[in-house]
């Protein structure tokens, strides 16, 4: 019997850092910014890094490290890349006995620009991570009380499938949805009550239940209807709400000092923030009160360094050293949050 699975994928990632780039500005741009270079010249690379992520490796890693007896599914080719991730997960103590090895595709892989100012551009080349298969899943052999999803990849269905089996072995079943995944939830949104924790950012949140991304208060309420279970909505540097159905808790971010870089970081929050709901075992306004601070920690910890993996936290935090203090309100109140205080 495993403590948790985490489904998701494995990517290797090159880190290229203090490349002098050109600033832009420039309409085309989603964030209307741009970093730019010289066409035909060769430029130097003061520094290169290669480490590994993905939503199941990154999670996986932060379950193991806690203790908990861990499996991850996820999908990697007999390259240098999948070899290098087999191979950490190994060390990290993480069950791979069924990770899915595809012989077509290369791993998937990431080249990610750190700019000196501490911003980053992401080139992703999804590979065969984009291959996962629910036939190559033995359901049959796995016992775990919790999973943890993360990117699927684009087989058709596959959430379906995996939620169904899920729910006949009444296992508990947290998500943070990417691209495909809420793609097909907000066309099939009666399955948002399957889960028992649904994790999203601000901008996932707002294209999940088609609400302008600055109406925050209208978002989380639809949210909070379709989701039977515990909803968690980050806002990045403005911290997270949470709702447990009843009750509304909001946190600031936690920072200690400035970041280095943000890959990983909301696999840090979301495996932190249910680590302690399976330590406690149950879910309650004390346990999500621990698990919000618990995640914002974990992540806070791991954009210290390069990578998504390095910053992960091996112990619970002790609360009695460091308690955490929020805001709380009944749902359906008018009345706007109002922080008084603050993490930390």
């Amino acid at each position: 019997m495993y403590d948790i699975l985490t489904i998701g994928s494995a990517t290797r990632d090159g880190f290229f850092e203090g490349i002098p780039f050109v600033y832009l500005k420039d309409k085309r741009f989603i964030t209307k910014r741009g970093i730019g270079l010289p066409l035909g010249a060769k430029i130097t690379v003061p520094e290169v890094y290669f480490l590994t992520g993905g939503g199941a490796t990154n999670t996986a890693t932060t379950f193991a490290r806690l203790g908990f007896r861990t499996l991850a599914i996820f999908r990697v080719a007999r390259d240098v890349s999948g070899e290098t991730i087999l191979k950490e997960m190994i060390e990290e103590g993480v069950d791979i006995n069924f990770v899915q090895i595809d012989y077509l595709k290369p791993t998937a892989y990431s080249v990610i620009f750190l700019t000196k100012n501490g911003e980053r551009t992401i080139l992703s080349y999804k590979g065969c991570s984009q291959n996962l298969s629910s036939l190559e899943i033995p359901f049959n052999k796995i016992k775990t009380q919790w999973l943890f999803l993360g990117s699927l990849g684009k087989e058709k269905n596959i959430l379906k499938k995996i939620l169904f089996w899920a729910k006949e072995e009444k296992i508990k079943i947290a998500i943070n949805p990417s691209k495909n995944e809420l793609l097909w939830l907000r066309k099939n949104k009666k399955y948002l009550s399957f889960f028992d924790v649904f994790i999203v950012n601000q901008e996932e949140a707002s294209y999940l239940t088609a609400i302008p991304y600055q109406k925050e208060k209208e978002i989380f309420k639809k949210l909070n209807k379709l989701v039977s279970g515990v909803v968690v909505m980050t806002r990045g540097r403005k911290g997270v709400v949470v709702s447990d159905g009843k009750y509304m808790y909001q946190a600031p971010a936690y920072s200690k000092e400035k970041a280095k870089d943000h890959t990983g970081a909301g696999d840090a929050f979301s495996s932190g923030f249910i680590s302690v709901l399976m330590k406690n075992k149950k879910i309650d306004e004390e346990t999500l009160k621990e698990a919000i601070f618990f995640g914002s920690l974990n992540a806070s910890s791991v954009v210290q360094f390069l990578g998504a993996k390095k910053g992960i936290l091996n112990h619970f935090a002790d609360l009695k050293i460091h308690p955490p203090k929020f805001s709380k309100r009944k749902l359906g109140q008018a009345k706007k949050f109002k922080i008084t205080k603050t993490l930390l």
